[in-house]
């Protein structure tokens, strides 16, 4: 066995012991600390997907040696480490970008604190990129959602305590649904792994009496996690927790807690309960439905916010709705585009998040709209990062979100449903007028003379200083993927297309 078998397990203990060790340690101790050690991670991810390209075979770690149905195991294939490298990346970035916001929004005493939850957190964002069984998942699902309301409320004002209140309902009556989800699959198949659970759910979906019962089970899971991750009707959260939370809290939430929760879904529908059961089931057609709804809903939204953070927030919903109706597509290339959806809008998102502080800073911090007016040209540096990311949610060429507009159309030209194709046509159409509608508008405020150049003097912030250098790199890095999705979107696809493959 080579060591690198190893490594997924280090990243969730490695993980779990900094969470603990930065509740001992002073604020920027604990903050050097994570970043040294999700650069560790990352090195680790690293050299788990170079192995499984290059050896083209994904690796189980069995913990414990308990059989099925008892066991609990570690997989890793391309396509998991793929993701896991995503959320350390982008992690990593929110972490260098939003201190200087973080040193501000809360108190130094409870700093390492922050910096202990985002590292449990790490270590739930990695177990659900590598578990193998659906209980592990479940377990660390409960621990993502503690700490994402931890990161939340440790801010300490009024609006962010509502809205870490209504997270946390929400995501208990998601964890509560998935729960119960599993103990009917469970009930079912008689198995946790995931591999044994889809191979009893075949026989048993061979007998037409039982998907009735079968479609209730996954149905209730996915309504579950569909709550969880922002899916329309659900998303109406998203506002108060992305717009008020501290900016590294909102990127993370909004680039990798969803996700998370999506992959945890992708897992559960490939290789938990097998694609032709699912297509058994009427689930995939209302999937498709509530993504389409949610990607021009969630749009409609974006343009009545009142605030930037809120534009974005509610934005998210409308991306979150493009990977749910590349789910409901049904089909390998629907899933590839909702993955590479994933990718595109955890570098996108982030970069919006950890961008939109710096332009409200220069505006008497406030994020309205009409005191942004000339923000852009006062940081010229966070106009450009906030113009890339703009010009991906668009769907310019050369930038992620065209990209992933592209897999999209492509995928369900390659349905057999003329109906899917006239949908999903119409759908990215309007989405994409409605993307470029509000994001233009908005790059012509913070772009535009400032209104009344008394009270908004001019304050040109293109000088590189010591407080912006963790806030430049990130913006760099995250442009710099976002644009090598864009271009390369292949590379992505090719990796993507090869973990699918490994899932069956």
């Amino acid at each position: 066995m080579s060591v690198i078998w190893n490594f997924p397990l280090f990243t969730v203990v490695l993980s779990l012991f900094s969470g603990v060790l930065c509740m001992m340690l002073p604020a920027r101790r604990a903050r050097n600390y994570t970043i040294a050690y999700e650069s560790v991670l990352i090195v680790m991810v690293s050299c788990v997907l170079g192995y499984t390209i290059r050896t083209g075979k994904a690796f189980t770690y069995p913990m414990g040696e308990f059989p099925a149905p008892w066991g609990n195991e570690i997989r890793a294939g391309v396509l998991e480490a793929l993701i896991a490298l995503l959320f350390l990346i982008v992690l990593l970035c929110s972490v260098l970008a939003g201190y200087r916001f973080l040193r501000k929004d809360i108190d130094e005493s409870k700093q390492n604190l922050y910096f202990s939850l985002l590292n449990l957190m790490t270590a739930a964002l990695m177990a659900m990129a590598w578990t193998n069984d659906v209980f592990t998942g479940y377990v660390f699902l409960e621990i993502l959602t503690l700490t994402s309301c931890g990161i939340l409320i440790v801010r300490e004002i009024g609006r962010t305590t509502l809205a870490a209140v209504r997270y946390m309902i929400m995501n208990l009556v998601g964890s509560g649904l998935f729960l119960l989800g599993l103990v009917l699959l469970y009930d079912i198949s008689g198995h946790l792994l995931m591999v044994p659970m889809r191979e009893s759910l075949a026989r048993v979906a061979a007998d037409p009496s039982s998907i009735p019962v079968l479609s209730l089970s996954v149905g209730i899971l996915t309504i579950g996690l569909g709550i969880k991750s922002g899916m329309f009707p659900f998303h109406f959260w998203m506002p108060d927790t992305y717009g008020w939370a501290t900016p590294t809290s909102a990127s993370v939430l909004s680039s990798l807690v969803s996700k998370a929760y999506l992959f945890l879904l992708f897992k559960i529908y490939l290789r938990a309960i097998g694609i032709d059961v699912l297509r058994q089931t009427p689930i995939l057609k209302i999937l498709f439905i509530l993504g389409i709804c949610g990607m021009v809903i969630g749009s409609v939204s974006a343009m009545r916010a009142s605030t930037i953070n809120q534009m974005v927030a509610f934005s998210s919903a409308a991306q979150i709705g493009y990977i749910y109706m590349g789910i409901g597509l049904g089909t390998f290339a629907g899933f590839n585009a909702a993955l590479f959806q994933i990718f595109a809008h955890a570098a996108t998102k982030s970069l919006l998040f950890l961008t939109t502080p710096c332009l409200a800073e220069v505006s008497g911090d406030s994020l309205k709209f009409r005191e942004l007016q000339g923000s852009a040209r006062k940081d010229n540096l966070a106009g450009f990062f906030f113009t890339a990311g703009s010009l991906s949610m668009i769907g310019i060429p050369i930038f992620a979100g065209f990209a992933a507009k592209l897999m999209f159309g492509q995928a369900a030209i390659m349905t057999s449903a003329p109906y899917k194709i006239l949908l999903v046509m119409i759908a990215l159409a309007v989405s994409s007028v409605l993307n470029a509608m509000y994001f233009i508008r908005t790059l012509i405020r913070i772009y535009s003379d400032p209104a009344d150049a008394s009270k908004s003097p001019w304050k040109n912030r293109y000088h590189v200083d010591k407080s912006r250098v963790g806030y430049i790199a990130a913006g760099l890095i995250l442009t710099a993927g976002n644009i090598f999705l864009g271009m390369f979107s292949w590379v992505v696809s090719d990796l993507i297309y090869r973990g699918l493959g490994m899932f069956l």
